[in-house]
């Protein structure tokens, strides 16, 4: 770190290109100082050390150190070098040096784009991600970290070169393997291993499908309500969003103009939870079929269905479907991991991974390889029942703190049991953002079920997140959100207590 200090000096000198040379380092140390690029109690490096990296004589450095001395800036410690006060006298802070390092120049307004001005005007992620009500949130607590720590640090001791350098062949090869044969079993999708490619998360497999095989103009359909996330990567790819109804039998395709791509999380439709209907799925697949149109398949928190049979993949439903099946591990591990997926047909394999190659240089092929073998040796599926289970039994607690205290009326007649959320109902008209906004304000997470539509609804309600809750934690945040729906003038049911 201490020798980072010359290269500071160095670039900092180029603004005083008058003076001599001892008085122009003293100005840029004592402005180094004020400014706390070099912290209050550190050490300086040796005068020899710093003439050397600074490519001075060592007589102009010593010059320099016994000036900041004698203005109090630093202390000399006799055996110990020399030190930079805790304390600046008061003389220090008036120095005109950080004055005289400043380029003259006249700040540019922040002129935005008017795509980057519409990303920011319907800009919805939400900084809170963790605690009670967060949607979508799983328990990272859970995650077995040791265990695959201990994997990861067995296959990095002695990496091969090729998992050190930009991947061109859309992600790990271990990874795309145990994915295909994972996939194969729990989800029934048919594809290969060459099939699949690894993205960082589903953003940017929708960003990379859209740039590929869209362009700007072009109509897409989107389930109403929908993902804010996907409708935000679609508007700023330029394609003209078509919201379809979404019913108890999942998204209603309406008549008009053929779509290029339909996006669609059948399994579990976000963020309504309804399932998408056997003739519903054919109908789709039919007209993608018959357009030329693509079907974005989100299967998105398909692994957590808690009493039923599991639906399978659209894409697995018929032989060479025009779907590209999209998964991520943000639910089923954790977030920060960053590692999803696309499966793609045969034909658009080669021409995607290329373009993945170009757009975004894929990489993390350590880490993803340590994913493939903790999906080979079955501690993925293991972590997917035991977290199933846990995350059944919170759904079940806070199903019965509703119904209990609000009364059976607040639950979603759509809600279904699966996923990490569930939807709160709330009577139409009433202002679920000013709700959310409360909650909020003590300290409750609660997302407005309004903000998913594109146009606007009657529907109203709150997403509630119950993953990384535990039942303490949910009962003590029921409680604050009650109060705020009472405060909101909401009317509990006659038979809630």
């Amino acid at each position: 770190m201490q020798l980072l200090y010359a290269d500071h000096l160095l670039a900092r000198l180029q603004f005083l290109p008058s003076g001599s040379l001892q008085q122009r380092l003293l100005t840029c140390m004592q402005a180094a100082i004020i400014e706390g690029v070099f912290p209050r109690g550190g050490r300086l490096p040796p005068t020899r050390d710093m003439a050397r990296e600074l490519g001075v004589s060592r007589n102009t450095v010593l010059h320099v150190y016994e000036s900041l001395i004698a203005q109090g800036y630093v202390t000399a410690r006799t055996g110990s070098g020399t030190w930079i006060a805790e304390t600046l006298p008061e003389i220090c802070l008036q120095s005109h040096a950080t004055d005289l390092l400043q380029p003259a120049s006249t700040p540019l307004p922040a002129t935005l784009s008017k795509r980057g001005a519409m990303l920011l005007g319907h800009a919805t992620a939400s900084p809170y991600q963790w605690g009670a009500f967060v949607p979508g949130a799983p328990d990272v607590t859970e995650f077995p970290h040791k265990l695959f720590s201990q994997i990861q640090a067995k296959l990095n001791r002695d990496p091969d070169v090729y998992r050190l350098i930009y991947s061109s062949g859309g992600g790990c090869p271990d990874l795309r393997h145990a994915l295909a044969e994972y996939l194969r079993v729990a989800r029934s999708v048919k594809a290969d291993a060459d099939q699949i490619l690894i993205t960082e998360g589903v953003h940017q497999a929708v960003d990379l499908v859209t740039c590929v095989l869209c362009d700007p103009g072009d109509l897409v359909w989107m389930e109403e309500p929908g993902y804010w996330g996907t409708r935000n990567l679609l508007r700023k790819n330029g394609l003209k969003i078509r919201a379809m109804p979404v019913d108890n039998e999942g998204i209603v395709p309406k008549p008009g103009l053929p779509p290029r791509m339909v996006f669609v999380t059948p399994s579990h439709q976000y963020p309504l939870g309804v399932h998408l209907s056997l003739a519903r799925r054919k109908a789709l697949l039919a007209l993608a079929r018959r357009h030329q149109s693509w079907i974005i398949e989100d299967d998105y928190d398909s692994e957590f269905r808690f009493s039923g049979q599991p639906y399978p993949s659209l894409q697995g439903l018929e032989a060479d479907a025009p779907v590209i099946y999209m998964g991520t591990f943000s639910k089923t591990l954790y977030p920060a991991l960053r590692i999803g997926y696309i499966v793609v047909p045969k034909m658009l394999a080669e021409p995607l991974r290329i373009a993945a190659a170009e757009l975004y240089r894929g990489g993390h092929l350590l880490i993803q390889r340590a994913l493939g073998e903790f999906i080979r040796q079955g501690h993925y599926m293991d972590h997917i029942r035991r977290m199933r289970l846990l995350y059944g039994q919170r759904r079940q607690f806070l199903c019965k703190l509703i119904e209990r205290y609000l009364g059976p009326s607040f639950l979603s007649p759509v809600n279904h049991d699966a996923g990490l959320h569930l939807v709160l109902h709330l009577p139409s008209g009433c202002d679920d953002v000013a709700i959310a906004a409360q909650a909020l304000k003590r300290g409750v997470k609660v997302r407005p079920l309004s903000q998913y539509y594109m146009h606007p609804q009657s529907s109203r309600g709150l997403l509630l997140g119950y993953a990384c809750v535990n039942e303490r934690q949910c009962q003590d945040a029921f409680g604050v959100l009650k109060g705020c729906l009472i405060a909101a003038g909401i009317q509990i049911d006659a038979s809630a207590k």
